[in-house]
């Protein structure tokens, strides 16, 4: 083993670890007060590093067969990394201990560990590291009394798609003889009875860690019950590294039927039932949640595009998607009463009473729904091309179909937001650090438009 390589190689790591280390240090000392303060240096410093080896073209195997990294793969875990930066401005109101950066660094760690896994083994651990901090995560600010509940239905539906994964990993070593990732291409190309049975456990268990229909129950509980930075983590950080995992198995193979049928007709159904089911949430929070569902099959659909342009596609849209969405939730208005905060009615006449906060919220909002010139709107242009490229026309139509439904709860709540009068509400106010955030998001989706070209390009 060579030092030199796997301290350079697994470098945003080594600072993500540090910085638990310190984190959990502060806690025992006292300095509690200091904890997420040191988690944004050391996310800081992993994301940079992360880019400049990435820049550098630096690529090294410390671990052959388990775990290496390229150009692509650390561009990737910076631009995850750099998701958790505006999160833990976000939390610096809601969390004044350990407990979050702690458990925020571990499953970003998960998140790293997942970008770089040359076997099912490595993928395994990515994301139960990712995951387990998470199911905590849900139910740490208990502002609400469903948080419990909305973890614990996190946490079962999360160990189903655990032990679906292990058992496709265990079919597929039975069919192949072989743990690395490259088999899983291979297992779609087989015939075989086991292969096909360890293609789909696993497929479905990806489905359930995106919360793709009909496996989306855990997602709209978790993500009200959560807090404001926690739904934000969940719905960017966590959301994309189960899409990039699931993007890095599939590597280069060509999907055939009846992959392809399965593939073709739950992101499809995601879409719609997504965007649908979106319409008529109350909770700002609850519809993002469907709104993810519907992102999510998006995303899946890529898989059907032209394997050169899958991993360009699925990245640009990701960065898309999570500025969009963590320029949502860090302009969301502070309340004492976090249901309060979350209701779409106490979103009426917010441009009167918060300009600012309203402007950046319908942008977001506008971005989501895809409209053009914003990022969104060039996010979903890759994904549909590629699928058309493919010649799956009637399939990229379909999907196009589907993603208008979603214009139709995003602009109620600009309606809101811009064309109602004040509504009722008792404490309202801006947090800065949150402002900084949506600040340094808006910065990010500005240039992410106007030079997408070169955006794309670095993938």
């Amino acid at each position: 083993m060579n030092t030199t390589a796997v301290l350079t190689a697994m470098l945003p790591e080594h600072l993500l670890l540090l910085g638990i280390v310190l984190v959990i240090g502060l806690e025992i000392v006292g300095g509690r007060r200091a904890s997420l303060a040191v988690a944004f240096v050391c996310v800081a410093a992993a994301a940079a590093a992360a880019f400049n080896l990435g820049l550098d073209g630096y690529a090294a195997a410390p671990f052959a067969g388990q775990f290496s990294v390229d150009r692509t793969t650390l561009l990737v875990k910076a631009m995850v990394l750099a998701f958790a930066l505006p999160v833990l401005l976000m939390a610096r109101d809601e969390f004044a201990g350990a407990e979050f950066p702690a458990l925020l660094l571990s499953s970003l760690y998960g998140v790293c560990l997942l970008q770089s896994a040359d076997s099912f083994a490595t993928v395994f651990l990515g994301l139960e590291l990712m995951s387990l901090p998470v199911y905590v995560l849900v139910m740490l600010a208990w502002r609400r009394p469903q948080s419990a509940e909305a973890a614990l239905k996190y946490l079962v539906l999360g160990g189903t798609a655990t032990a679906m994964f292990l058992m496709g990993a265990s079919l597929l070593y039975g069919a192949g003889g072989s743990l690395a990732i490259d088999a899983f291409p291979r297992a779609l190309a087989a015939g075989d009875g086991l292969a096909r049975a360890a293609v789909v456990l696993i497929v479905l268990a990806f489905f359930l860690k995106a919360a793709i229909v009909p496996f989306h129950a855990w997602a709209p509980d978790a993500y009200e019950a959560a807090s404001v930075p926690v739904t934000a983590y969940m719905a960017t950080i966590v959301k994309a590294a189960v899409l990039l995992a699931a993007l890095r198995l599939f590597g280069r193979a060509q999907l055939a039927s009846p992959m392809l049928e399965l593939v073709v007709a739950l992101p499809l159904v995601s879409i719609v039932w997504g965007n649908l089911a979106a319409m008529r949430q109350p909770s700002l929070r609850r519809m993002i949640a469907y709104s993810s569902i519907a992102h999510a099959g998006y995303l899946f659909y890529a898989l059907l595009g032209d394997p050169a342009g899958r991993l360009q596609s699925v990245a640009f849209y990701l960065l898309a998607y999570g500025l969009m969405n963590l320029l949502a939730f860090a302009a969301l208005p502070a309340a004492d009463d976090d249901v309060a905060r979350d209701r779409l009615d106490n979103l009426r006449g917010l441009f009167h009473r918060a300009p600012f906060a309203a402007l950046m919220l319908g942008l977001a909002m506008l971005s989501l729904a895809g409209i053009p010139p914003l990022p969104g709107f060039v996010a979903k242009f890759l994904i549909f091309r590629n699928v058309m490229t493919s010649g799956h026309t009637l399939v990229a139509v379909l999907g196009l179909v589907g993603s208008y439904l979603g214009i139709y709860f995003y602009l109620r709540v600009i309606q809101l937001m811009f064309m109602s009068p004040d509504a009722a509400v008792t404490a309202t106010g801006r947090q800065r650090l949150a402002f900084g955030a949506s600040v340094a998001c808006i910065a990010a989706a500005v240039l992410v438009a106007v030079f997408p070209g070169w955006v794309i390009g670095q993938f």
